[in-house]
């Protein structure tokens, strides 16, 4: 008898401890996790947020009421996060991690980009920690019965983000900015690493105010070993700079330097641009 009250409780106990791996489980939610991201020059953007479906039933002013905070998605709170400093509409937002939350109205929608990112919902959603607001307005669509957040109208440095759920579509942009300033800067701080690729994107971007210092650059990889590339990419830049004598005379060491080379460099691109450039003297 002993032995069986013993197995009983050794039952029970393995019942409530093996009861904390169930709580451990991933169960399907009805509105179900997305994430998406999206790079922009040097920038990401990302975004993770539950999808609700509208099942028939009338969203604007009524599952979702007006005039109040909305966690804009279900479950918790939307995660929006940038990777470098962005402008909402024109406002500065820093980077980092921030949950999403909105204040719908029929004639204007005000976004609120919070610093308490890991939140359930808006439940305990604090207005002072608030790191921007500002107003968009909202357009009709075509019906989406599940929400959904897209990226469209790409730019260089820009992006329309849009919130699109029933018959509305709320858009509003993210800036990322002077990319080439950040891009040439991180390059100067690893310049050591490969400089003919840095001349070359400021070549290639025109950063016209960067020439001078991508020339330097691309001296400075010739004075170490002259390659078919530097001297490729310094004949091209010169002749950006209006310097097509030396361009020529760079061009023509590009050439000979790549043809010696083991195995053989393809010139054919640079030869082309030689004729081009004689041809206008």
């Amino acid at each position: 008898m002993k032995n069986m009250k013993k197995l009983v409780i050794l039952i029970m106990l393995g019942f409530v401890f093996s009861s904390g791996a169930f709580a451990q489980m991933t169960l399907p939610r009805e509105s179900q996790r997305a994430a998406i991201s999206q790079t922009i020059g040097d920038t990401i953007v990302s975004i993770v947020y539950h999808r609700p479906n509208t099942k028939g039933r009338k969203v604007w002013g009524e599952l979702v009421p007006f005039g109040q905070v909305w966690r804009t998605g279900a479950n918790e709170a939307t995660v929006f996060e940038v990777s470098n400093d962005v402008n909402i509409n024109g406002q500065l937002l820093p980077k980092g991690k921030y949950s999403l939350h909105t204040i719908p109205n029929e004639s204007d929608w005000t976004l609120i980009f919070n610093k308490t990112w890991n939140q359930w919902g808006s439940f305990d959603y604090d207005v002072k920690q608030d790191a921007l607001r500002v107003t968009v307005k909202p357009m009709t669509g075509e019906i989406r019965e599940t929400m959904s957040f897209d990226f469209g109208d790409m730019k260089p440095n820009s992006t329309q983000v849009v919130l699109a759920w029933d018959k509305l579509r709320v858009p509003f942009t993210v800036d990322a900015g002077d990319v080439n300033k950040r891009v040439v800067n991180d390059f100067r701080s690893k310049i050591v690493g490969d400089p003919v690729q840095a001349a070359n994107y400021v070549l290639n971007q025109k950063i016209t105010t960067s020439y001078d210092e991508a020339l330097g650059w691309l001296n400075n990889s010739i004075a170490m070993r002259e390659t078919f590339g530097n001297l490729a990419v310094k004949a091209r830049l010169l002749n950006e700079m209006g310097k097509t004598n030396e361009a020529i005379s760079t061009a023509e060491k590009a050439i000979q330097v790549g043809k010696a080379a083991t195995p053989a460099a393809n010139t054919t691109n640079l030869e082309n641009l030689l004729k081009g450039w004689k041809a206008k003297k």
